[in-house]
Formats: C-alpha cells, structure tokens, sequence
C-alpha cells in the first residue's frame, strides 16, 4: 500500500534510536503537517497552544527518561487519542455537545501504559457521538468528499494522512476494522479483555474493545506489547503458511459485488502464493446475531446514559435517541440471550476451527467501498460477528478501487492474538 504521506512507526523508532531524528524535530515536522493538512481532513480535535504544549511534554519527557539507553520503546512517538479515552489534561466529550467537564475522570489505563513507554499526545482525535453512528467532521485523507468511516474516524485518517505513527480508538461493532479499511492503513483489534477499558465514556460494557491504526505490520507488534496484557514475545516473526477459512453463505454475501470481486481477487493471489483454504458455512444464522448483538450494545448504552439522557436529551443526536429508545425495549430475557450468545458462538467458531484445522479466517474488513458524503460512516456488519465473540482481527490494506481504499479482515481464535500476528505477516506482504 502506498500512503498519502508515509509515517512508519518502526522507521520514527529506529530513526530516534540512531540519533538521526529528534523528538523536537519529529514533533515540529508533523505539526507543520498537521497545520497544514487538517484544516481539510479534521481528524484532530482543536487545541490552543498545541505546538508549545508539545514541546513541554517532550522536555518533561527527558526529564522522566534521562539516560538514552533506558528509555522505553515509544520514546518521543506522538500518538492520537479517540475522544472517548480520558486523557489527564484535555477535556473529553466523546463527540457530544455534552458541557465541558461532564465527563471528567481517572485517565485510561491504556494511555497511561503509552506515556509510560515514550509516546507523547499529539492529540484529541475526532469521534462519532459517543462512539456510535452520528458522524463527526472527519474527511477521508484519500478523498475529502467520501466518509473515513466511523466510530474511530479520527484516528483513523489521522494515521492515513501522516500526521502521526498511531493512534488508538475503540471497536464496539467495526469501528476499527472498517476505518482501518477506508483509509487504507492496517487496524489492529486484540481479543475481548487483552487491553483493559478503564477509563473510557463506554458504549456496551460487554463489546467495547480498544485497538489502534498503523501504517506498517511489524510495529503492531511493539505496540501490543505495551497495550495488552500478558502479551507474549519472540515468535511473531516466524514465517508460517496457515491454512485459511473463508466463510461462505449469507454472511459474505452482504458485501456489495465490487467488495466481493476485490475479495475475489485477493484470494486467488493467496491461493497462488501456495496457502490452502477452506470454505466453510459460517454465521448462516447471521441475522440471528446481527440482531443479538445489537440487543445486547442498545441495551446497556440505554443504562450508561441513563442518568445523562434524562439531564441533557435534547443535546443527543437522532441516532443516540433511537439507540436508547430500542435499548429501553429490550427485555431481560433478551439481553440475557444476547449475552450467552457471545460464548456459544465463540465456541462454535473454536470447534470448526479445530475440525477443519483453519488457523486464521479472512474476509472483506467492510461491505463497500467508503461511502460519498460525510452524512453515513458505512456499514460494520463484515466486523460485527467477530467483534459480538471477542475474537481477534486485523484489517489490512489490499489496494484500491476507485482510488478509494479497501482492506482484508483476518480473524484468529480468541485470546490466540499472537498467533494471529504471526500468520498475518506473509499475507500482508502478498
């Protein structure tokens, strides 16, 4: 994949370890990026007096890591933050038009886990309300009249547009996945649990999973080291050839047909590279699920907002309102059933896996291209059944149609997150 303006993560890394780049020369060239391009792309929030606050946290930053041969991995790396993650120092309103302060509290445990491996803020990027459908004012880098996709809109188009080397968000339906595969950069979301959610103006208690975006592979594995718990080293590089589920049935079919001829092709350069795959009948009840899944996160974004709606309804989007208003509607016995449903599908998953020896499956990471306009951030149903059981997937980059990008979803068995990174490697390079 070729990007708009190339900011490799692991390139920065080396660069800043070797001494041929700066932290302060790092942050002065991506601001005048920044400055320059985002006035178009709006994928940062605005911030008064970002570049003197910048250089302040880099000199702060020497300050808690004096000795260059103690500094952590992330040393100097400006990251964007989803505006739903609380960050000490920046207001949060999760994409609201909720009153400054409403949302205040501890920082996320995940971006305190960042600041302590090197990274520095270089930003609030822009959400959907409160992580869900009402758009923001983020522009696709690769086409400003086309959507970058949602919920992690921001972060997303960030990363697209060089503006920064990573930058994290949250997948609660496919709001990394499809992002990631709008804006052509790989988006990484680990299995249910592996990165605790602490901290976040939550959407489904039960579904919300942090994840980030990328330009380049192998630093997604430095970066899951730092945000994931018990991450395990040393073998993600090993050059295996895993044996492939591709799902058939009604699921892929709701893919549009230029999604499935771009699919197509991509499995026959994976077949020629010598993979074997397999396809299997998957998520045949995917109505079923769709429906589950929904139940389950309308539900429970109903009760977090309970207390908020009932002071500020007429500050919520149409879409927020009828997410709560079907949440309401849900009944126990539903929710009970959508969240039993969460581990019978995960099993179900694991015994095919297991029966037909699949290690990784793949499939379109959206249903269509990214759609024109600002006024729909697309459709997450390829993301939702992976994301409703918890398991691991990453978009990857695949080229483009239209000159618009798309991305392949590969998913691996849950809590198996190394596993996957290990059997993406060769696929992203085909």
């Amino acid at each position: 994949m070729k990007y708009l303006s190339e900011c490799s993560l692991s390139t920065i890394i080396n660069q800043i370890k070797q001494g041929s780049i700066t932290p302060e020369k790092l942050i002065e060239g991506l601001y005048d990026k920044l400055d320059k391009g985002d006035s178009t792309i709006h994928a940062f929030l605005p911030e008064k007096g970002r570049r003197k606050r910048l250089h302040n946290d880099i000199k702060e930053l020497y300050e808690r890591f004096p000795d260059p041969k103690d500094r952590p991995v992330l040393f100097g790396i400006p990251i964007g933050v989803k505006d739903i993650f609380r960050v000490d120092g920046f207001e949060i309103k999760a994409g609201s038009r909720f009153p400054a302060g409403e949302f205040e509290g501890k920082e996320a445990a995940s971006v305190t886990r960042l600041k302590d491996a090197g990274a520095i803020i270089l930003g609030k990027t822009v959400t959907t309300e409160f992580a869900y459908f009402q758009p923001g004012a983020t522009r696709n880098p690769h086409n400003p009249n086309h959507t970058p996709g949602g919920s992690s809109s921001g972060s997303a188009a960030a990363v697209a547009a060089g503006f920064c080397p990573l930058a994290i968000g949250t997948q609660t339906i496919g709001s990394i996945t499809r992002p990631a595969a709008y804006c052509g950069v790989f988006g990484f979301k680990p299995s249910t649990g592996r990165i605790p959610n602490d901290g976040l103006i939550p959407f489904s208690l039960t579904a919300d999973q942090i994840g980030f975006f990328i330009q380049d592979f192998d630093s997604i594995h430095t970066v899951s080291s730092v945000l994931c718990n018990d991450w395990k080293t040393g073998t993600y590089l090993a050059n295996q050839k895993p044996v492939i589920g591709i799902p058939k049935g009604r699921y892929i079919k709701q893919a549009s047909e230029t999604i499935l001829k771009g699919f197509n092709k991509k499995i026959e350069q994976i077949r020629n590279s010598g993979y074997s795959m397999i396809e299997v009948p998957v998520f045949e009840n995917i109505d079923e699920i769709n429906s589950m899944h929904k139940d389950m996160i309308s539900y429970e974004f109903a009760r977090v907002h309970k207390d908020w709606y009932s002071q500020y309804k007429e500050l919520y989007s149409l879409h927020s309102k009828k997410l709560i208003e079907n949440g309401n509607s849900v009944t126990e016995d539903s929710y009970k059933k959508a969240k039993a449903g969460i581990i019978i599908l995960r099993d179900h998953l694991s015994t095919i896996m297991k029966r037909e020896g699949i290690d990784i499956w793949i499939s379109p990471s959206a249903t269509s291209l990214p759609p024109k306009g600002l006024t729909s951030t697309g459709d997450p149903a390829m993301s939702l059944p992976w994301t409703y059981a918890g398991m691991p997937t990453l978009s990857i980059p695949i080229g483009e149609i239209n000159s618009l990008p798309h991305g392949l979803q590969i998913a691996g068995e849950f809590e198996e997150d190394e596993e996957l990174l290990i059997f993406s490697k060769s696929l992203s390079m085909i």
